[in-house]
C-alpha cells in the first residue's frame, strides 16, 4: 500500500470518527430538546439529502480530474460540527446534518477513488477491506468518545454542545492528514473516454444493480440503527455511556470482519459471502426488538456488525471490476448516490414506523431490507466479477 493511501484511509478513520459522536449525539439533542422519533428519523435523513444530488457530479469530476476531495470534506465536516454544536431547533439541526452528510461525501468518494486508481485489481479486496475497517474503527471510537462526553456533563443539551465540538476538534486532525495525503497529487489530464461513463450504461452492467442493493441495504440499516438505538436504550433505561458501548461493539465487529478479507473472499466467494452475511445480520437486527438485558443487546450487536461488515468493502470491488477502468470513479459515485436514496428514504420511513409502531418495529424493517438484499445478490444473474472466487491471475 503506498503513502497516499494510507494517509486518505487515517483521514477517513479520523473523519468517521466525528461522523460518529456527532450521529448519535443528534439523537441526543433532539430529545433534549423535546423532539420525538418522528423527528429523529426525518433529521438522520437530512444527512444523506444534498449528498444524493451531488454525488454523481463529484464522480464524474473524480473520473475527469483529480480534484482534492478527501481534503475539501474533513474541512467541510468541521464545519458541520460547530453547526451541530449550537442548533437548537429539528430544522435547523437538519441543515446541519445535511452540510456533515456532504462532508462526509467527499471524503468517502475522495478515499474510493484513490483506491480505485492507484491500487492493484488483485488487491481492491485488501485495500477497500481496510478502507471500511478505518470506517469501522471510526464508528466504534465516536460512540466511546461522545457517551464519554454525555455521562461526564450534566444537562443534555450542554453536554450534546460540548459533544459536538470535541468532534469538530477530531475532524480538525484529518483535515491535516488528507492534506498531507493529497499534498503533491498532481491534476490529471481529462480522460476523453470518460465521458463514455453514462450513469444508464453503469446501470445496465450485470451485477452492477444487486451490488448496489446490497451496498444500501448495509450502509441503510447501519445509519438507522445508530440512530435508533439511543431511543430504544433511552426508552429501557441505559445510560448513554451503555448505548456507546453497544454501537462501539457493533463497529468493532464489523472492523474485525474486515481485517484479512481478502482470504476469506478467496476461500468463499465474494457473491455467497455477501449473501450469507447480510442473512446473518437481518436475523440479529430482527431479535434486537425481543431484548432487554445489555448482555443480549451486546451479543446482537456483536453478530449484527459481523453480518454488516462485509457488505461494503466487498459491493465496492464488485462494482469497480465490474465496469470499464476509465468509469470507475462515475460507478463508485452512483453507488454512494444510491447509498444516500437509502440514507433519506430508510430513516424517514424508519421515522413514519416508529411515530405509529413504535422504536421496535424499526429494527423489524430492517431486518426485511437485509433479507431481501440477500436474496437479490444470492439470485443475480452474471454478477460474478473477476476475482470473485479466486485472486486475478495478474
Amino acid at each position: 500500500m503506498n503513502r497516499r493511501v494510507a494517509l486518505c484511509i487515517a483521514a477517513l478513520t479520523a473523519s468517521q470518527a466525528a461522523v460518529y459522536v456527532a450521529r448519535p449525539i443528534t439523537s441526543y439533542r433532539l430529545l433534549g430538546l423535546g423532539a420525538g422519533v418522528r423527528e429523529v428519523g426525518f433529521v438522520t435523513a437530512a444527512f444523506a439529502l444534498v449528498p444524493l444530488f451531488l454525488a454523481i457530479p463529484l464522480g464524474r469530476s473524480a473520473d475527469r480530474r483529480r480534484a482534492p476531495l478527501v481534503t475539501a470534506g474533513c474541512a467541510l465536516q468541521v464545519v458541520a460540527c460547530a453547526l451541530l454544536a449550537f442548533a437548537r431547533t429539528p430544522l435547523t439541526l437538519g441543515a446541519a446534518s445535511a452540510v456533515l452528510g456532504l462532508g462526509h461525501l467527499g471524503v468517502a468518494l475522495g478515499v474510493q477513488e484513490v483506491i480505485a486508481r492507484e491500487s492493484d485489481d488483485r488487491h481492491h479486496d485488501r485495500d477497500f477491506g481496510l478502507l471500511t475497517a478505518g470506517v469501522s474503527l471510526g464508528q466504534m471510537a465516536g460512540p466511546l468518545i461522545g457517551g464519554l462526553v454525555l455521562d461526564n456533563a450534566g444537562s443534555l443539551v450542554p453536554a450534546t454542545r460540548d459533544a459536538m465540538l470535541v468532534a469538530g476538534l477530531i475532524v480538525c486532525g484529518a483535515v491535516v492528514l488528507a492534506a498531507l495525503g493529497e499534498r503533491g497529487r498532481g491534476g490529471a489530464e481529462p480522460d476523453a473516454a470518460s465521458s463514455r461513463g453514462s450513469v444508464r450504461t453503469i446501470l445496465r452492467t450485470r451485477g452492477v444493480p444487486a451490488g448496489m442493493f446490497a451496498s444500501i441495504a448495509v450502509l441503510s440499516a447501519a445509519d438507522v440503527f445508530t440512530a435508533y438505538l439511543p431511543v430504544i436504550g433511552e426508552q429501557r433505561g441505559l445510560a448513554p455511556g451503555a448505548v456507546g458501548v453497544l454501537l462501539a461493539l457493533r463497529a468493532g465487529a464489523s472492523m474485525a470482519s474486515r481485517i484479512g478479507i481478502g482470504r476469506i473472499v478467496r476461500r468463499v466467494g465474494r457473491e455467497r459471502l455477501i449473501t450469507l452475511s447480510a442473512a446473518a445480520a437481518a436475523l440479529s437486527l430482527g431479535a434486537v426488538a425481543f431484548v432487554h438485558s445489555v448482555g443480549a443487546l451486546a451479543f446482537l450487536c456483536v453478530a449484527a456488525g459481523l453480518g454488516l461488515g462485509f457488505g461494503q468493502p466487498l459491493s465496492m470491488t464488485l462494482v469497480v471490476q465490474l465496469v470499464p477502468q476509465y468509469a470507475r470513479g462515475t460507478a463508485l459515485a452512483v453507488r454512494l448516490a444510491g447509498n444516500r436514496v437509502g440514507q433519506v428514504a430508510a430513516p424517514a420511513a424508519a421515522g413514519i414506523v416508529a411515530g405509529s409502531a413504535g422504536a421496535r418495529a424499526v429494527f423489524w424493517v430492517l431486518s426485511g431490507l437485509l433479507a431481501t438484499s440477500a436474496l437479490a445478490i444470492g439470485r443475480a444473474p452474471g454478477s460474478r466479477s473477476p476475482g470473485s472466487s479466486e485472486p486475478s491471475p495478474r
